[in-house]
């Protein structure tokens, strides 16, 4: 817990920039707001005690703590401001000044402390979402394919606002608030030590009562974080599955999923807020309750002669002020405990497993001479059952190579070990001879192109989302692009062209039309090794025959190409096609080779389907 707590107060760096200040901000806020409180006294006596000062001091007298050094203090003001002579209208006057004074530097060192606390909130709140999502895209794909969505949504979102309490809070634990309390009992001592020794009784009799609600706040708090993870990923699945759900008459299940999910969370809600909210009349009771008893017991020292009326009220004043800040530091305990629940969760996300950093001797790809090889590649998904097993292939620069072969092969998960998405578990990938592990990321990406079939798209215009392929493109070379790629008509006939939205993910679209932006978005960086997944097989035969276009024009050049397809329209004249079946080469060759063969590439073209 504490580890956790001080990581997550790492997010406030420095530290001190807003600790130093909030230090002499609270300081000042705590003196000025307990003076406030004790200039009840001189009020309350100029207004009810006829006779003047007995003595009038001639110079001013040394701070003592007590309330005959203050009283002192002030009446020699009285005599630099006003004649000696004792005027109790010009005494209230001089005390309303002051009392003005007071409050209006407590409010102000109050003001600045709130700010400086405020900036500390927002760019905490500001560095923690950068590092989380800057972690977040650099993991390894694999990692998304193992968590919910709208999980990781949440940690970046909700947590992190829960978080941010944790740490902020940490300065008012550690000094608004301790501040006021000794501010509070210092001045209740100046004016009764026998009275706050007494009313001292009751603070820890509030504070062990609150406390006890305190500690049992925190599991629910991780629960409830969980299951507000668990809402957004429903929620999520469900508008982007809405066709899905409503295609199979599923709302009513996908709604009782989520009534489910939110009735818990909202359970577990109240069950925090009933005892948060608990603390505050708790505390309120006990401090009414405490006060009744000084009453009887400040009642008897009043008229015993050893306490002032003026002191005794000032004191029931001070006292009645000194619970809020005790509830409120026991309150933002809670919320430390609540943002370190959330912290843990936070965590789990910024300490899972990013890509492989480069190594520090990594050089930059200056493309693709002479060809992309595979020696003896395993592969296997977090040390499970192998995907990839003693793969062995050579593609030469400017040659067409179809993976094919049946579904769960391994074509796609083979294809992905080039751009890196994945390291082999065994074995080595080397373009030019130099392995791929000795190139940087970056530079070996900045050569490649991606079509898949999952065609991922943003919500922005058609211009912002083709130009994602090439930094600084002009719109004429976008417009370029998409004409190559079959897009331009459509595009024309848009409402607002190039400027059109195309809605979440694209789904203004048809399928042919946003598979075609994909191409566009490819042909568009013009790369050395374009890699295309089944990018046609989820396409009627109107779009599919645009497309087949489109990546037939892309395929032109000196460019090295791997297509995985199941259509044998696509990969008929491909230079090389490799079956993979069960993670393994199982043929290679032309098409009339492997025809030749009667094996099985040509069971897959009888039946005409590379599933």
């Amino acid at each position: 817990m504490f580890k956790t707590y001080m990581r997550l107060i790492g997010f406030a760096r420095p530290v001190k920039k807003y600790a130093i200040p909030y230090f002499f901000y609270s300081l000042f806020y705590a003196l000025f707001n307990s003076l406030t409180f004790v200039l009840i006294i001189p009020i309350l006596n100029t207004m009810f005690d006829t006779a003047a000062p007995m003595n009038i001091p001639d110079k001013m007298p040394a701070l003592e703590f007590n309330q005959e050094s203050l009283a002192n203090m002030f009446y020699y003001t009285y005599s630099v401001v006003f004649t000696p002579y004792y005027d109790r209208s010009k005494v209230l006057l001089l005390l309303a000044v002051i009392t003005v004074i007071i409050s209006f530097l407590s409010n102000l060192f109050r003001y600045l402390g709130a700010w400086t606390m405020e900036n500390m909130r927002t760019r905490t709140l500001q560095r923690m979402r950068d590092e989380m999502f800057a972690h977040v895209t650099d993991m390894h794909a694999g990692y998304f394919s193992d968590q919910q969505k709208g999980d990781i949504i949440s940690k970046i979102t909700s947590d992190v606002n829960v978080v941010q309490f944790c740490i902020t809070n940490t300065l008012q634990v550690a000094f608004r608030e301790p501040f006021l309390i000794i501010g509070y009992l210092s001045m209740m001592i100046i004016i009764s030590w026998e009275l706050a020794l007494f009313s001292a009784l009751f603070l820890p009799i509030v504070a062990l009562l609150i406390g006890s609600i305190v500690k049992r706040l925190r599991h629910p708090a991780r629960t409830s974080q969980k299951r507000l993870g668990e809402m957004v990923s429903t929620l999520d699945e469900s508008l982007s599955g809405i066709k899905v759900i409503k295609s199979y008459n599923a709302t009513g299940y996908i709604k009782r999923k989520f009534f489910d999910i939110n009735a818990d969370f909202s359970r577990l809600t109240l069950s925090m807020a009933r005892r948060q909210q608990l603390a505050s009349p708790m505390s309120e009771f006990l401090g009414i309750s405490a006060v009744g008893v000084i009453l009887v017991f400040g009642g008897t020292l009043v008229a015993g002669g050893t306490l002032e009326a003026g002191g005794f009220i000032a004191f029931v004043a001070i006292f009645s002020q000194i619970t809020r800040p005790v509830r409120t530091f026991i309150d933002q305990f809670a919320n430390i405990n609540q943002g370190i629940a959330a912290g843990e969760r936070i965590f789990t996300l910024i300490d899972a497993e990013s890509e492989i950093q480069d190594k520090p001797d990594a050089v930059k790809m200056n493309g693709l001479k002479d060809k992309i090889e595979f020696r003896n590649v395993c592969f296997s998904y977090d040390g499970q059952r192998e995907v990839l097993s003693n793969i062995s292939l050579e593609i030469k620069r400017g040659e067409t190579v179809a993976l094919v072969g049946p579904s769960g092969g391994g074509k796609s998960t083979l294809s992905e070990l080039i751009p890196r998405f994945y390291d082999p578990t065994k074995g080595e990938i080397l373009i030019d001879g130099i392995s791929l592990k000795d190139y940087t990321r970056e530079s070996v990406r900045d050569h490649m192109s991606i079509v898949s079939q999952d065609t991922i798209l943003f919500n922005d215009s058609i211009e912002n989302n083709i130009a994602m392929g090439k930094h600084g493109a002009t719109h004429g070379e976008i417009v370029a692009a998409t004409r190559i790629a079959n897009a331009d008509k459509f595009i024309d006939e848009m409402p607002d062209g190039y400027s059109t939205n195309i809605g979440d993910r694209g789904d203004k679209l048809s399928g042919g039309q946003r598979q075609r932006l994909s191409i566009a978005r490819a042909i568009l960086k013009n790369p050395e090794i374009l890699i295309l997944d089944e990018a046609t097989s989820a396409l009627d035969t109107e779009s599919e025959k645009l497309v087949q276009e489109a990546l037939n024009n892309l395929l032109t050049g000196d460019r090295t190409s791997i297509v995985i397809a199941h259509r044998l329209s696509t990969i008929y004249n491909a230079d090389k096609i490799v079956v993979i079946d069960h993670g393994c080469i199982a043929e290679e060759g032309t098409h009339q080779e492997l025809m030749a063969k009667n094996g099985i590439y040509a069971k897959l073209v009888e039946m005409q389907s590379f599933d």
